[in-house]
């Protein structure tokens, strides 16, 4: 049987990633190939770290895109900064602090966790206590937008008292790049990564990182090798440092790098704190239909990233019935919950291209038709004029 070429289905992508991609990416991606030490790509690179250093709000000289997606920007992280017999901190508060301590225990780390409640962002206190009683720290790892459950952490005051104790600090910005104020410079965070796909609205598979002085002082100074040959920055260094010459590294991917290029041009021409605003307003019309409807956040309102939205599913639905039909009969994608909150949560997500009020306007009237068609215990006919009205304002 002839396979014939793949045709996907168009989806408004509403969930925890990916998200929708700007047209102009996706022609982005169909420019020409051209050899990844050609000198126009060179330029093209130079520009690219430029653009994350504004995305991130750095001067950090090694700002790029790790040619994978944002798990190997959390890996790379790690295995640069840990040696074997360091203890690291880590912050937990939901499925990706989980996957911060595999990190540090495959780099020959040992993990000191710091847990809290999934939904709750992360108690300073409680840090405080775990440094106190662990003098011998040398990195502390922390989550800025918990994926899994939506909660924002004050990365900011967390950082400053890693650094009180003379720890570096390495934050998870997957969720939180071009959605959430996040400014490593001014925060003084020490290695970050983050995710082409979510507020980036680019495709998926690469990851922004930055590393301060500081870290890379640690790169270049440890006493045993980095574990991955693939993303030990003492050769990656070669490959995206400064200059017109360049170290052979890997065959970067070309025209990715150019859908990541266009993603960030179009945040630039937004404007950062602009991007913010739109996801803070955005998200507050999606509340508004939401609560309106009688659905309830899991995350306080203080804690909440305006991006990424977990909602309680409501007393007798079926999660899986209820996604399958947006799916099927909208073609809207919204998340399930994980970890401790599969099937107790959907998750909404409002990322990048995906932030639009029509999307909103489809989604809250999606959910009211299939949980009405349902039987939902539902507040019906309300939702959508408290979404624009709270758009309005």
């Amino acid at each position: 049987m002839l396979t014939r070429s793949f045709n996907p289905p168009v989806r408004t992508l509403m969930g925890p990633g990916p998200s929708d991609v700007h047209p102009r990416i996706l022609e982005a991606l169909s420019r020409p190939t051209i050899g990844h030490l050609d000198p126009a790509f060179i330029t093209m690179m130079d520009e690219l770290k430029e653009l994350l250093q504004y995305a991130f709000q750095t001067r950090n000289i090694m700002t790029m895109p790790v040619s994978a997606p944002g798990s190997a920007g959390m890996e790379s992280c790690f295995v640069n900064l840990v040696e074997p017999g360091d203890k690291v901190i880590v912050c937990q508060n939901g499925v990706f602090g989980g996957r911060m301590k595999e990190n540090v225990e495959r780099s020959g780390g040992f993990a000191v966790m710091v847990e809290d409640t999934w939904g709750e962002a992360i108690n300073i206190d409680k840090l405080e206590d775990a440094l106190k009683d662990n003098p011998d720290t040398k990195i502390v790892a922390m989550v800025h937008a918990e994926t899994s459950t939506g909660a924002q952490s004050d990365v900011s005051s967390l950082v400053k008292l890693a650094r009180a104790h003379g720890c570096l600090t390495i934050v998870d910005a997957v969720t939180s790049l071009g959605g959430t104020p996040l400014k490593v410079d001014e925060w003084e965070i020490d290695a970050i990564y983050s995710g082409s796909q979510k507020c980036l609205s680019c495709t998926p598979g690469l990851s922004p990182v930055s590393f301060s002085e500081r870290a890379l002082e640690k790169v270049r100074n440890r006493q045993t090798k980095v574990q991955s040959w693939f993303m030990d920055l003492n050769l990656v260094m070669g490959y995206w440092g400064t200059g017109a010459k360049r170290a052979y590294h890997h065959t970067a991917p070309i025209n990715a790098l150019y859908a990541l290029h266009e993603a960030l041009v179009i945040l630039q021409e937004e404007g950062l704190e602009n991007a913010w605003a739109r996801h803070q307003k955005n998200h507050l019309a999606l509340r508004a239909g939401l609560e309106a409807m009688g659905l309830t956040f899991i995350v306080k309102e203080d804690d909440r990233l305006p991006q990424l939205n977990a909602v309680t599913i409501p007393a007798g639905v079926d999660d899986v019935a209820v996604r399958n039909r947006l799916l099927n009969e909208y073609n809207l994608e919204i998340g399930a919950g994980l970890g401790a909150l599969a099937g107790k949560v959907w998750r909404i997500g409002l990322m990048g291209h995906a932030s639009r009020a029509e999307n909103i306007l489809l989604c809250i009237g999606a959910l009211e038709s299939v949980l009405g068609d349902l039987g939902a215990d539902i507040n019906r006919g309300v939702a959508l004029p408290a979404m624009q009205r709270a758009l309005a304002e």
